[in-house]
This record gives C-alpha cells, sequence and structure tokens, in this order.
C-alpha cells in the first residue's frame, strides 16, 4: 500500500530469506512517518508506563515521526487515554488516539443513513463514537436499529445482550468494535469483547463484522487520520499488531514488553511475522540491521543461526545484542517447513532475556 522508504531493504526469495524480516540503514523513526503505536504492552502496562517508553517517544517525535496511538480498547474515550498519556510524559492530545470504538462508528457510518438508530452494547465511549459520526445511538430493540453495534465494556450484561440478540435477528446489522477473546487484567486473564460477543453470534448465527485489529478498519480509521504515506504499526502482539499490519502490507515492529515473547515470534506464522524486532521502543531510534545468508547459516551482528543435529534442532552461535540474534534465530526458523519449540529452547537459552 506504500512505497518503502530508503534505508529500509525488503528480503526477496533470491535472498533466501523470510518475506517480512527487514533491515534499515536509518533509525526507523526517520525511514517512517507515522508510528502507529498499539497502547497495553507498548508504552503502558496496566496503570505504569513501560521503562523508557515515554523518553524514546519524545525522542523519536523529536526527530520528525508523528506519534498515532491505536487501540482495541473501546470502553475509554480517546481523551480519558490522551491523559493517561500525558501523565506518563507521553505527548499525546485526544485526537493522537484512535480507538476501535471509532473505526466502528465510521464504518457503520459508512452503510447507513444520517440519523439511523444503532443499538449500542458497550461502554460511554462507544456510544459518543456513534454520535460523532452523524447516528442515533439508542438501548432497546423496540427502536428497530439498523444496527448494533457491541464492544467491551465492564457492565454489559445479559439485557443488553437480550436487546442485540432481537436485533439482529430481526434483520439489524451486526458490528463489533473488537474481537479480543481475553484481556489482561491486574486479576489475570478474563473474557474480552471476543468472547462476549458470542452470546449473540451463537443465538442469532450472525457473525459480526470487526473494525478492529486485526481487521483493516481500524488500520485504515489510522491512515486517514494522520494522513501516513509511510506508517510502521508497532505492536506487541503478533494476532493483532503484528498480523493487522500483515493483512494492509504496511511495515511492523513488534516490541518484547508486552504479550508475545522470543519464542512466539520465531514460531509466528507467515500471516503473523513482524518487518522489524525490537526489545522495547527504543528500536524507533536505531537502524536494523538486516539478516544475510551465509549457508548454511542467517546471521545478524554477531551472531549465526542454522539448523543441526541432522534437522531436529536449531542452533545459535555468536555473540553481541541478543536482538540481533533472535533476528538470525526468526530467519533460519521461517526458512524451514516445520519448527517446534523444542527444536528452538537451546538456541533461545543462549539469548537469555529480552524483555522487561
Amino acid at each position: 500500500m506504500t512505497a518503502e522508504p530508503a534505508g529500509a531493504d525488503v528480503p526477496t526469495e533470491e535472498t533466501g530469506l523470510a518475506s517480512l524480516l527487514r533491515g534499515s540503514a536509518e533509525p526507523l523513526s526517520q525511514a517512517y512517518d507515522v508510528a502507529l503505536l498499539d497502547l497495553d504492552g507498548v508504552v503502558y502496562v496496566g496503570p505504569s508506563a513501560v521503562p523508557g517508553a515515554p523518553e524514546a517517544l519524545a525522542k523519536a517525535a523529536g526527530t520528525g515521526m508523528q506519534l498515532a496511538f491505536v487501540t482495541n480498547n473501546a470502553s475509554r474515550t480517546p481523551a480519558a487515554i490522551a491523559a493517561q498519556l500525558a501523565g506518563f510524559g507521553v505527548p499525546a492530545g485526544a485526537a493522537d488516539v484512535i480507538t476501535s470504538a471509532q473505526a466502528a462508528a465510521t464504518l457503520l457510518a459508512s452503510r447507513l443513513v444520517p440519523g439511523s438508530a444503532v443499538l449500542v452494547i458497550g461502554s460511554t465511549a462507544l456510544r459518543i463514537a456513534v454520535r460523532e459520526r452523524g447516528l442515533r445511538p439508542v438501548s432497546t430493540a423496540l427502536d428497530r436499529p439498523a444496527a448494533v453495534v457491541q464492544g467491551y465494556a465492564p457492565g454489559v450484561g445479559y439485557s443488553q445482550l437480550l436487546e442485540g440478540g432481537l436485533a439482529v435477528r430481526a434483520g439489524a446489522w451486526f458490528v463489533a468494535s473488537n474481537a479480543d477473546a481475553t484481556l489482561p487484567t491486574p486479576r489475570g486473564i478474563q473474557p474480552g469483547n471476543g468472547a462476549l460477543l458470542q452470546v449473540i453470534a451463537y443465538a442469532t448465527g450472525q457473525q459480526p463484522v470487526v473494525a478492529g485489529k486485526p481487521e483493516p478498519p481500524l488500520h485504515a480509521e489510522a491512515v486517514a487520520r494522520t494522513g501516513a504515506h509511510r506508517p510502521l504499526v508497532v505492536g506487541d502482539r503478533l494476532d493483532t499488531d503484528i498480523e493487522g499490519a500483515v493483512r494492509v502490507r504496511a511495515a511492523s515492529l513488534l516490541v518484547l514488553t508486552g504479550i508475545s515473547r522470543p519464542a512466539d515470534v520465531v514460531l509466528a506464522r507467515p500471516d503473523q511475522r513482524p518487518s522489524y524486532l525490537a526489545a522495547d521502543l527504543a528500536g524507533l531510534l536505531e537502524p536494523h540491521p538486516a539478516v544475510t545468508r551465509q549457508p548454511p547459516a542467517f546471521c545478524c551482528g554477531g551472531w549465526r543461526a542454522h539448523s543441526g543435529h541432522g534437522g531436529t534442532e536449531l542452533s545459535l552461535d555468536g555473540a553481541g545484542d541478543p536482538v540481533d540474534g533472535l533476528r538470525a534465530l526468526c530467519a533460519a526458523a521461517w526458512s524451514m517447513d516445520q519448527v517446534s519449540l523444542d527444536m528452538i529452547r537451546p538456541a533461545l537459552a543462549r539469548l537469555g532475556p529480552l524483555r522487561h
């Protein structure tokens, strides 16, 4: 969808590298014009900033990179999220925050007549987003809504789901802000919007159209709002942030401060492989060395990754920045047909800790 910036090397089949591993001779904050940043696990974890994240973002912005914060969270308003970011010292205003609630409302407005009734299951933030796009939020199927939109909120209960199910069965278009199956909380992993969606889907036989990651509407909303020409998607989850970037052919940076771990990225399936890897958001400020093929090994920095023990193990030799070792290991694993966790355990152990 966008031309590659100067300095960003796109591996080809001739190099023998996996299609999404890239190198950049210049810092990513200079190679890409807008960073589309996930929030939880990237900028903050719960109530606390990820160590070093505010400083890295301030420096990236200082180089001219535009920052936008793109979240599947539909339960909070952009203003509330921006206030939290500002409290961490992150340069952000409400206009810099793009939520799945806004993407869902835009999706609804693209199909519905202005003023149409939309049954909202979710938070006040979702109702506001619907209203801001010229639609009329309602709470009951008796209003004969043209659509039902569902997003996560702690207070969602059976009475709301009942009204939504009646409306969908009567022909209302079913839209979801996001389909995340789970939600991380201080008490542990709890059911997310994707789990709650299944109540109406199971009862009506209708699956919702999803606006949030990894589906394209939220990315399209972010690009339209920022005017990005060379966006870089930055996230901590392979199954939302990175898969969403792959679907729209956007470059992506996976940081290891949140959900996805080194083993996950080495074993990532093709549609969830990032373009770049970094331990944290400081990766925006650095060049990214390319992985080279020196048969039978894949090399990056001072590391060499290759198949060993008759193809039953991936070996890693060398020293230096452990992220370079992970890059080499990813390239080696992605070049093979079948790789298991047992095959990469010894190599991962050599890298040591890669995350906060």
